[in-house]
């Protein structure tokens, strides 16, 4: 079972949830646009699959990434940290104005949590990361972490008039976002 990056993608651009989700085999893309006080922004957003044998695929996805979505299933331990692991490499490999966000999922699973939420605050603060607590599922907070990126986005590119596209200088393609985890 995965940790529900599908899911919340689906959910954000799609409205749609399904009990199950076949795993995501490479990656996918969809396009969103939100629009905010600041800015209009267009998201690109790959869908990276979680499985170890498509790890290597990652960073053609993350390389000019405006930002990324490190996302766990608060049910699993062992995604927190494997979550962990791909900050580290997006930190490391990752654009250096990256807004990364940790995410923890399944947050309507509640009676199962495995992983602390002050222990991922906690790792979110210590590595400059946003961090949301979010429901695929129910759609709780969904909406809002797009915003939240979205806002940091067009605070990042403040030379641009409100009302305008935030684009890529030479790219045709908005916002790029990366979704990732194990």
């Amino acid at each position: 079972m995965g940790t529900g990056k599908t899911s919340l993608v689906l959910r954000f651009v799609k409205g749609q949830f399904y009990d199950y989700q076949e795993s995501t085999i490479g990656a996918a893309f969809f396009t969103q646009v939100l629009s905010i006080n600041e800015a209009t922004v267009k998201f690109d957003i790959w869908d990276t699959a979680g499985q170890e044998r498509y790890h290597s695929l990652a960073p053609m996805y993350y390389r000019g990434a405006a930002a990324a979505i490190v996302v766990y299933d608060i049910t699993s331990m062992e995604s927190f940290e494997r979550a962990k692991k791909w900050v580290e490499e997006l930190q490391r490999q990752g654009n250096p104005n990256l807004v990364m966000v940790l995410v923890a999922n399944k947050v309507d699973l509640e009676a199962n949590r495995k992983v602390e939420t002050e222990n991922s605050e906690l790792y979110a603060h210590e590595n400059g990361l946003l961090y949301i607590e979010t429901s695929a599922k129910t759609a709780q907070n969904v909406n809002e972490l797009f915003y939240e990126i979205a806002k940091c986005l067009a605070k990042a590119r403040p030379s641009q008039p409100p009302g305008m596209k935030l684009q890529n200088e030479t790219r045709e393609r908005g916002i790029r976002a990366f979704c990732c985890s194990g």
